[in-house]
């Protein structure tokens, strides 16, 4: 009896467990070079939080020769001075904060997809090892019920969603920097 039950559950195990690891593979793939993209472009963005250093120069540089030279020609008005109080404006805040989210997001998919594989592996070494098929049984029922206890299907299925969502905020953020 424990045997027929074993076969049938090796069957079962084996499928689910490739099942898994051929979405978590995708994932991956995808994840990592989506996320290479959005880190790319928040590098470029996240310039525009903080105040442009070279403006600061060009004022400051402008005024030092205009001091050295006695000259009381004004700075050009394109040379505005700067201000101690640099605010960025609300769309590269905005921008920021979707292409920040869609990064986080997209890297913990990464990391869920990595760890639905390494537990579909620790699965199927654990419960498929050479043990009598009552011990065995027993094995296979117990991380069975780990995972319906611990909804891993749902995880499994709940990635992509994720996944979908990190893409649309970063378009959404892309549409505002445009």
């Amino acid at each position: 009896l424990f045997q027929t039950y074993l076969d049938m559950a090796v069957k079962e195990d084996n499928s689910l467990a490739k099942h898994w690891n051929e979405g978590a593979d995708g994932i991956i793939i995808f994840t990592g070079l989506f996320s290479a993209a959005v880190a790319t472009l928040l590098t470029v963005s996240t310039l525009d939080l903080q105040q442009n250093p070279a403006d600061v120069s060009a004022f400051y540089l402008a005024k030092i020769y205009q001091l050295q030279n006695g000259s009381q020609d004004s700075i050009p008005s394109t040379l505005s001075p700067p201000s101690s109080k640099f605010s960025p404006s609300n769309h590269v805040v905005l921008v920021n904060i979707l292409w920040f989210l869609s990064l986080a997001i997209s890297i913990t998919c990464a990391l869920a997809a990595t760890l639905v594989q390494q537990w579909a592996r620790r699965y199927i070494k654990v419960t498929q090892q050479p043990y009598s098929p009552h011990k065995q049984a027993r094995i296979r029922a117990f991380f069975a019920e780990g995972i319906n206890k611990f909804h891993l299907p749902l995880v499994v299925e709940l990635l992509p969603t994720f996944l979908h969502l990190s893409v649309f905020l970063f378009f959404a953020g892309l549409g505002v920097f445009l």
